[in-house]
C-alpha cells in the first residue's frame, strides 16, 4: 500500500479529462495535477520548449512527493514521455499508447482518424505507437489547434464552439474511417460536437478513460495502490496568476469543487532550488 499522490501533467486544463477518469476509477487515490495554463497551448510550441516546460512539472510534482507521473497532454506524450521517465524515480505513462490500443481493437475497417494538435500530428508518434500494434491501420490525422483554446476559454458548451468543430471536421468527416482517437485530452469536452460532425456511426476513443485503466495496472502491479480507508484529496495548481477561470473549468468538468486550487510559478520554484 502507498497513501502518496498521483500526479498528473498538462499543458492547461484538457487533463483534467484524464484526473476525472482516474478518480471515478480509484476514488481512494489522492491526486496532484499541474497544469501550465500560463504556456498553454503546447500544440504550436518547439520541441526543445515542450520538453523542457514538461520537465519542470515533473520536477515540481516530484516536490509534491508523488508515487507515479501520468503526463496528460498527448503532446507533452509525445516529445518528452522518454525523457521524464529517464529524469524521475518513480512510474512514468503517457496517453498515447493507451488510446491507440484500444483504437486498434475497436476498429473494424482498420481506418482510424486522429485529432490532434499539430506538434503531436507532425511528431508521428500515433503513426509509430498505433503501427506497433497492427502495420494494417491506415491513419488518417488532423491538427486542429483551435479545440485548445476554445477549451482555454471555457467556451466549450457554446454553440460558437458547435459551429468551429462542425466547419473544421467538415472535409475530414468524408474520410473513410470507422473510429476516431480524441488525440488531446481537451478534446473530450468538445466530444458532443466531434461526434455530431463526425457521424454516429464513428467510434470516438477517449484515451483518458484507457490511461485511467492503465494507471490502475500500474499501481496494482507495483503494490501502489491507497489504503482504501485512507483520506483522499484533490490538489490542482496552475501557472496562471488568475485560478478564477481554471476553477470553474474543473468544477464544471468533474462535477466537485471538492479540490484545493492554488497558482504556482514554474520560473519561480526552479530559481529558488
Amino acid at each position: 500500500m502507498n497513501n502518496k499522490p498521483i500526479g498528473l501533467l498538462d499543458s492547461g486544463a484538457g487533463g483534467l479529462t484524464v484526473l476525472k477518469a482516474a478518480k471515478e476509477r480509484l476514488p481512494h487515490e489522492s491526486y496532484v495535477y499541474m497544469g501550465d495554463t500560463a504556456r498553454c497551448p503546447y500544440g504550436n510550441r518547439t520541441n526543445e520548449e515542450i520538453i523542457a516546460f514538461t520537465l519542470e512539472m515533473a520536477d515540481f510534482l516530484m516536490q509534491c512527493d508523488v508515487k507515479m507521473i501520468v503526463i496528460a497532454c498527448n503532446t507533452a506524450t509525445a516529445q518528452a514521455l522518454d525523457r521524464v521517465k529517464e529524469h524521475v524515480s518513480v512510474p512514468v505513462i503517457g496517453v498515447i499508447s493507451p488510446g491507440s490500443e484500444a483504437a486498434v481493437k475497436t476498429s473494424t475497417t482498420k481506418h482510424i482518424g486522429v485529432l490532434a494538435t499539430k506538434s503531436t500530428v507532425e511528431s508521428g508518434f500515433y503513426t509509430k505507437t498505433i503501427h506497433q500494434f497492427s502495420e494494417d491501420v491506415v491513419l488518417s490525422q488532423m491538427a486542429c489547434p483551435s479545440f485548445v483554446d476554445i477549451v482555454e476559454s471555457n467556451l466549450y458548451k457554446s454553440e460558437q464552439a458547435r459551429e468551429a468543430v462542425l466547419a473544421q471536421l467538415d472535409t475530414f468527416k468524408k474520410e473513410d474511417m470507422d473510429t476516431l482517437i480524441l488525440g488531446c485530452t481537451h478534446f473530450p469536452l468538445l466530444s458532443p460536437f466531434i461526434q455530431e460532425a463526425m457521424g454516429e456511426e464513428v467510434t470516438l476513443i477517449d484515451p483518458g478513460v484507457l490511461t485511467s485503466e492503465k494507471i490502475e495496472d500500474i499501481l496494482t502491479s507495483e503494490d501502489l495502490l491507497a489504503d482504501s480507508l485512507s483520506p483522499s484529496t484533490i490538489q490542482l495548481y496552475t501557472t496562471d496568476e488568475s485560478v478564477d477561470l481554471f476553477k470553474r473549468i474543473a468544477t464544471d468538468w468533474m462535477g466537485t469543487d471538492e479540490f484545493d486550487c492554488q497558482t504556482v510559478s514554474l520560473e519561480r520554484l526552479e530559481k529558488d532550488e
